[in-house]
C-alpha cells in the first residue's frame, strides 16, 4: 500500500518567481529525505511538471476551494505551504485585494489535515495588517516556519506591545542552500571559457553582482563608484579587478532602473573595467556565474531573506551586503561569511578591503563552508522539515497545540 504523499502548495516553475525556484529546490531535498513518499505540488496555472497539480487561479475569489478539494483527493501525510502575500491575493474588478482572506479560508478548509506554513516575508517591524495576518495564520496552522531567529523574537515583542499572546507554534528553519554546487579553483578556467570571459579580455579577478535586476537590489550604488574602486585596487595591489554584473529584469515595473543600470554597465565596459552578461538567473548558470567571481556584492535595500544569498552561501563565496537589512544581516552575523555596509563610503571601503586581502577572502569562505555544512544545507533543512511534519501530525492527531520555546 502506497504511503501518503507530502503535498506542497506554492508557485512553481516555469514561473519566474523566487518562491517557485525555492519550492523546486526544497521539493528535491524533501524527496531525498522521504524516499518512501511522493512529494507533490499544488501550484498556480503556470506551474508544470511531474507530480504538479496547476489548479490555483487567484482571478477567482473562491480559488481556495479547488485547492482544498485537490488536497482532499490527494489525502496527504502533511500539507506544506509556501506563503508570500502576492501569491494568494485575489483582486476584484476595482483592483482591491482581499488581504489574503482566501488563504486563511484555505487553512480553515483543510483543518483536518496536518498543516505546516512557511511564510517568506516576516518583517522585523510589522504593519498592522501583517501582525494581524500572522496572528490569524498561526491560529490556523499546526506549525509555522520562520526563516530567521530575529523574526521570532521580534514577533514576541510586537505582539507583547499590542497585548496579544505570542504564538508558540513557530519553529525557525533557515532558507536552504545547495550543498552540491561548489567548484574548485582548478575548475574556474574551464568555466571562464564556457562563458567566453577570456575572449572578452576580462580581468583574472572579478567582483560580482548577480541575480534578478530589481529596483530594491540597488546595483547603481556600486556602479556609481566602480571606476574609482577599480583604480584604487590597482594602485594598492597592482592587480586588475573587473566588475561582472549578470542577470535580467523579471518585472516590468523595474524597467527604468534596469535600463539605466545596463546603460551604466555599457559605459564601464567601454572603459575596459566591467562586463554585463544577460541571462535568466535560474539553474546551473546562476551558480556557475557566481563561481567565476572572487566575491559578491549584494546591495539590497529591502529583503527579509534572499535566494541570492542562499546561492552565495552554497558556493562559499565571500560577500558584502547592506545592514541593517532583515535576514541579510542576520545570516551575515550568524555565518561570519560576509562584510556589512550602511553607507556608500563603507561599501567602497569594504570592496577595496576584500579585494586587497586574500587571507580575509579565504577566512570568510571557510566560515561559509562551515555554516553551509552545519546549518543551512538543504540536507539539514529537510531533516528539520521532517521534524515540523512530525509535530504537525501530532498536533492534528491529539488536538493539542504545538508549543515551542521562545527565543529570549
Amino acid at each position: 500500500m502506497a504511503r501518503k504523499p507530502i503535498v506542497m502548495v506554492s508557485s512553481y516553475p516555469p514561473r519566474l518567481c523566487g518562491i517557485a525556484t525555492f519550492c523546486e529546490e526544497a521539493r528535491e531535498f524533501i524527496q531525498k529525505a522521504n524516499p518512501d513518499r511522493d512529494v507533490l505540488v499544488i501550484s498556480h496555472h503556470d506551474g508544470s511538471g511531474d507530480g504538479v497539480f496547476p489548479v490555483i487561479d487567484t482571478s477567482r475569489p473562491d480559488w481556495w476551494r479547488t485547492v482544498a478539494k485537490t488536497i482532499e483527493r490527494l489525502d496527504p501525510y502533511v500539507v506544506h505551504i509556501e506563503h508570500e502575500y502576492g501569491l494568494y491575493e485575489y483582486r476584484d474588478e476595482r483592483g482591491m485585494g482581499d488581504g489574503n482572506d482566501g488563504f486563511l479560508d484555505l487553512l480553515e478548509a483543510i483543518a483536518p489535515y496536518p498543516v505546516v506554513v512557511e511564510p517568506h516575508t516576516v518583517h522585523g517591524r510589522l504593519s498592522d495588517f501583517e501582525a494581524d495576518f500572522i496572528f490569524r495564520l498561526c491560529q490556523r496552522a499546526h506549525v509555522v516556519l520562520f526563516k530567521c531567529h530575529y523574526q521570532k523574537w521580534r514577533l514576541d515583542w510586537t505582539f507583547h506591545t499590542r497585548g496579544w499572546a505570542t504564538p508558540r507554534n513557530i519553529m525557525v528553519v533557515p532558507h536552504g542552500a545547495r550543498p552540491d554546487k561548489r567548484w574548485g579553483v582548478h575548475e574556474i578556467p574551464e568555466l571562464r571559457k564556457e562563458f567566453g570571459l577570456d575572449d572578452m579580455g576580462l580581468a583574472g579577478h572579478l567582483v560580482g553582482m548577480v541575480g534578478w535586476i530589481q529596483s530594491n537590489k540597488r546595483w547603481d550604488i556600486l556602479l556609481s563608484m566602480w571606476e574609482d574602486i577599480h583604480h584604487e585596487i590597482l594602485r594598492r595591489t597592482g592587480q586588475e579587478w573587473d566588475l561582472l554584473a549578470a542577470g535580467t529584469m523579471r518585472d516590468a515595473h523595474h524597467r527604468k532602473d534596469y535600463e539605466e543600470w545596463k546603460s551604466d554597465l555599457v559605459a564601464l565596459k567601454a572603459k575596459g573595467i566591467a562586463h554585463y552578461h544577460e541571462f535568466v538567473p535560474r539553474g546551473d548558470d546562476y551558480y556557475k556565474i557566481m563561481a567565476l567571481c572572487d566575491f559578491i556584492v549584494l546591495p539590497s535595500t529591502d529583503e527579509t531573506q534572499s535566494g541570492t544569498l542562499a546561492r552565495i552561501i552554497a558556493l562559499n563565496k565571500p560577500y558584502i551586503t547592506t545592514a541593517p537589512m532583515e535576514g541579510l544581516t542576520a545570516q551575515t552575523l550568524e555565518s561570519e561569511g560576509g562584510l556589512l555596509f550602511t553607507t556608500k563610503e563603507m561599501l567602497r571601503q569594504k570592496v577595496i578591503k576584500l579585494a586587497c586581502d586574500e587571507n580575509l577572502r579565504l577566512e570568510l569562505g571557510q566560515n561559509l563552508k562551515r555554516y553551509l555544512d552545519e546549518v543551512v544545507s538543504w540536507e539539514v533543512v529537510a531533516a528539520q522539515y521532517n521534524e515540523a511534519y512530525r509535530l504537525a501530525r501530532w498536533s492534528s492527531r491529539t488536538g493539542r497545540p504545538v508549543v515551542m520555546e521562545l527565543e529570549f
